[in-house]
């Protein structure tokens, strides 16, 4: 019972030994953002009807983004897109597209592979017997000893066990937990990615449905433009060129027609490989189709919020102190490696006496091996580590720069997209009043039909421009939530 409460005695003090190692990594300290403390200012475009047509000055990215209110990466995406129907296919698309399964499982390799490495900073305490024979020539038998000798043993092992009094083990362990942590930021922006991709093929779906349904209204109101002209052209009234040009508008819209239908089909598909699964038939009426009423608004805040939201400088971060812990490994091949091994139990030359009194035994072998030559080997693993941090370093400024660019440029769209809007709207109503007045025109004899037909080319275009700019801020402000961090939670955040 004695041995027993020895061995326990020095196990512990081994364990403690290790455990109050030093660390030789360099102290971290996160780099200063590349960036500046503010967004940058804003153009201010406001358009004011015919009058002052448009007026074009700047303006604080405070004035753009609202101050106020829950941060973009607290705001829960089923609350940010507020048509049911783009909820349902988010909620899909969570729980059946590959790249994110692939995510989820790296994150679990990095778990693991985290445990083993923090495993290796324990000793390693086994149970186990074994049994030997063997027969011996004469010339090599102790005098007296028979031809054939047995031995048996039966106890409790302590394996190699390394004393990490220069933090080796440690510096390693920290590393992979950091590629762990590292692993779940990129999850996250996995899953925000996938989000905004659904979301932008679901409104690029929506807006194909809608310039179908236009051109399909502008080929009918073509083919009546048609039959009128032919009726005229029978009655004499009208010319060849008159008709020749009324086919052409037709045979266009009717061009047209088959192009958007092969948008919306290859919207359709593309929305399909991001869910993972077919549409299904039970999914909710949409909402309609406008900025306002399908996405909230969403506060810009200092892009110091970047640094503890977004979920890739995190991952760049986490990465970087990966790298830092990484030269403290380095650094501690420099040193010895003190290392334990230790064996408590009994030993007999038979079986049957194997578990008898007076048969213990116990073995401890302590070793200690320093680096003497390794032709350069340990100095450029050092280097090779101090590199990779400077890596991670250059590649976690260069994460932050391009997250401030995203951010003041989907501001700019914030910033441009409305006034753009009211100028396309009233672009679509002065080309309809003027398609309307040349239609008047022809049909009393004053104008040739080419004034029809420019009429009714540039209302269609202001049709469809109108919808191009309405998906446009659509996905201008999805990128805006995304760039902010958003995307991440189901739900928002109690503050």
């Amino acid at each position: 019972m004695s041995a027993l409460m020895f061995k326990q005695t020095a196990l512990s003090a081994f364990v403690a030994v290790a455990l109050a190692g030093c660390s030789l990594a360099p102290d971290y300290k996160r780099p200063d953002a590349p960036v500046s403390g503010n967004w940058p200012d804003q153009p201010k475009v406001q358009y004011g009807a015919y009058a002052t047509p448009m007026s074009l000055g700047t303006q604080p990215a405070a004035a753009v983004a609202p101050q106020a209110g829950t941060p973009a990466a607290d705001l829960g995406w089923r609350d940010f897109f507020r048509d049911p129907r783009l909820q349902r296919l988010i909620e899909l698309a969570l729980i059946n597209n590959r790249d994110l399964r692939v995510a989820v499982q790296r994150v679990e390799e990095a778990r693991a592979q985290y445990g083993v490495q923090r495993g290796a900073q324990w000793p390693s305490i086994g149970a186990g017997i074994q049994g030997q024979r063997q027969r011996l020539p004469e010339n090599m038998r102790q005098p007296g000893a028979g031809s054939i000798s047995s031995s048996y043993q039966a106890g409790i092992g302590l394996t190699t066990f390394e004393i990490d009094l220069f933090g080796r083990l440690r510096s390693l362990s920290e590393a992979a937990y950091q590629q762990y942590l590292s692993t779940e930021q990129a999850q996250k922006s996995t899953q925000i990615t996938l989000i905004g991709a659904v979301a932008q093929s679901y409104f690029n779906l929506r807006a194909a449905q809608v310039q179908l349904e236009l051109t399909q209204r502008t080929l009918a109101s073509r083919q009546e433009s048609y039959n009128l002209v032919k009726r005229r052209f029978d009655g004499g009234v009208a010319s060849e060129l008159d008709l020749n040009q009324s086919k052409s508008l037709l045979d266009t819209a009717s061009a047209d027609l088959a192009q958007l239908a092969r948008a919306q089909a290859q919207a359709v598909n593309a929305l399909v490989l991001l869910l993972g699964t077919p549409l299904p038939e039970d999914l909710p009426p949409p909402a309609t189709f406008g900025r306002d009423q399908l996405l909230a608004t969403v506060p810009a805040g200092l892009p110091s919020d970047l640094l503890e939201r977004r979920p890739d400088i995190l991952a760049a971060e986490n990465n970087l102190k990966s790298a830092n812990a990484n030269i403290g490994a380095a650094r501690a091949a420099f040193f010895p490696t003190i290392s334990l091994t230790g064996l408590f139990g009994v030993a007999s030359p038979s079986l049957d006496t194997l578990f008898k009194g007076g048969q213990g035994y116990w073995s401890f072998s302590p070793s200690i091996t320093t680096p003497l030559f390794a032709g350069g080997s340990i100095r450029e693993g050092l280097n090779l580590a101090k590199a990779r941090d400077n890596i991670a370093v250059a590649q976690y400024e260069q994460t932050i720069q391009q997250a401030f660019r995203e951010v003041s440029d989907a501001l700019a769209g914030e910033a441009t997209y409305g006034a753009q809007l009211d100028a396309q709207r009233a672009l679509q109503d002065s080309s309809a009043r003027t398609l309307e007045l040349s239609n008047l025109r022809y049909t009393n004899g004053i104008d040739s039909y080419l004034q029809v037909q420019t009429a009714q080319v540039d209302f269609f275009n202001a049709q469809l421009a109108l919808v191009q700019t309405g998906l446009a801020a659509l996905i201008n402000r999805v990128e805006l939530y995304k760039a902010l961090g958003g995307g991440w939670e189901e739900t928002t955040k109690v503050q």
